[in-house]
């Protein structure tokens, strides 16, 4: 790729002068319609019926029959024709059509003409949404027309070199389905796991186990195997300016830290001095949202928490395993035998020490961190892949498009 006047990106070999054109011009489009909801024999064929929520689907919720579609305005549309969302809080998705199927009057359908590429037009509404709904529903919910589409202007280099851009766009929303396929995979490994590695009420033994161990688990009381069980409190000057990470509930995700907030030096050797966070504490939310969990590492330190966070130090157990344990099914059968809590969701320390677990033999409990680690590494690779390839597209959209 090179720099270039008419585009802060363009492709190499490309320099022609680009053509201004309004959508209108270089497509022909049309709306659909909805049958008859009274006529459920409507609703009972096997045409997909394709709504505004559902243009960027593979499948859809509902299917009509011919008759249906006889008798309403609901229109055809093929694999590959562009689809814009109209109506309601959809207004403005676009996206190429995975199926063949039939639309409803919320969603407008646009076939290119010949010499310009459906990949390409596609793209640059996606970069115009913002745009579109801005000037036209001041950037809220609402209803756009065909009209208004069809007025949309955009420049347009040769056909070939719309070719070349819309393949780049395919091939980066294909990198883009993979991986959320493999997180989705991931996570739904994780949450088997969780249920079906650890023992089930009434049970000491768990439904998988990894291979080599064998026996019983028993059943403790959390603070039995804790130096400390405490929580911090509530700073008084909480902003991006001092240089102390100060940590609360929403800064914990996916059993990682991501701190934002910043307190100064003074307050957290002074009046938060008991809750100052020391490398391989757990935290352990006990307020608003129960249960989510996180491991201090080096690199948040110097660090400090409030009141809305236990901090579990000097623990007897394998770090990892507690954490998987403390954000499973622990705290969630607490409160299924504890109503009052689920009511006004917040646990005491003394009702944080004591939480009873089961656990293996720490030999074991360091396969099974290890392997929810691993698990979590990936999961978050992955999340973080998705980040930078979604960041690159916003990029490239912006920068490829006039």
């Amino acid at each position: 790729m090179n720099q270039h006047n008419n585009s802060k990106i363009r492709f190499k070999g490309y320099d022609n002068s680009l053509e201004r054109k309004q959508i209108g011009e270089i497509t022909t489009s049309f709306s659909g319609g909805t049958p008859k909801s009274s006529n459920k024999s409507y609703y009972e064929g096997d045409i997909p019926f394709i709504r505004s929520g559902e243009v960027k689907s593979k499948q859809t919720e509902l299917f009509i029959s011919n008759e249906a579609l006889q008798n309403s305005s609901a229109k055809i549309v093929a694999q590959g024709d562009i689809l814009y969302a109209l109506y309601g809080a959809t207004s403005g998705e676009v996206a190429i059509s995975q199926i063949n199927g039939a639309i409803n009057q919320a969603i407008l359908a646009i076939k290119p003409n010949q010499g310009y590429s459906s990949e390409f037009i596609m793209n640059y509404l996606k970069k115009e949404k913002d745009n579109i709904l801005e000037k036209y529903l001041q950037g809220g919910q609402g209803n756009l027309s065909a009209a208004i589409v069809k007025s949309i202007e955009l420049y347009l280099p040769s056909l070939e070199e719309q070719t070349a851009i819309g393949t780049l766009f395919r091939t980066l929303d294909d990198l883009l389905a993979s991986y959320k396929d493999n997180l989705a995979n991931y996570q739904s490994l994780k949450a088997t796991m969780l249920f079906k590695m650890f023992p089930k009420a009434g049970q000491t033994v768990p439904e998988i186990r990894l291979d080599g161990y064998k026996g019983e688990w028993d059943l403790i009381k959390l603070g039995d195997f804790c130096d400390l069980i405490t929580k911090g409190t509530t700073g008084k000057s909480q902003s991006e300016q001092g240089k102390v990470n100060f940590i609360k509930v929403e800064n914990l995700k996916d059993n990682e830290i991501y701190p934002i907030v910043k307190i100064s030096e003074e307050e957290h050797f002074g009046s938060l001095k008991r809750s100052i966070l020391y490398e391989g504490d757990v935290l352990f939310s006990i307020a608003g949202t129960l249960g989510r969990t996180a491991i201090v590492k080096k690199n948040i330190l110097p660090a400090n928490t409030n009141q809305a966070l236990a901090i579990i130090r000097g623990y007897n157990l394998d770090a990892y395993f507690l954490l998987v344990v403390l954000s499973g099914e622990v705290v969630k059968d607490y409160i299924r035998k504890n109503p009052t809590v689920g009511a006004q969701p917040n646990l005491s320390l003394e009702q944080v020490s004591s939480l009873k677990i089961k656990i293996p033999s720490l030999e074991e409990q360091q396969a099974i961190g290890a392997y929810f680690s691993n698990l979590d590494n990936l999961i978050a690779t992955h999340q973080e892949k998705i980040s930078q390839l979604e960041t690159l597209k916003k990029k490239l959209l912006q920068d490829m498009f006039i």
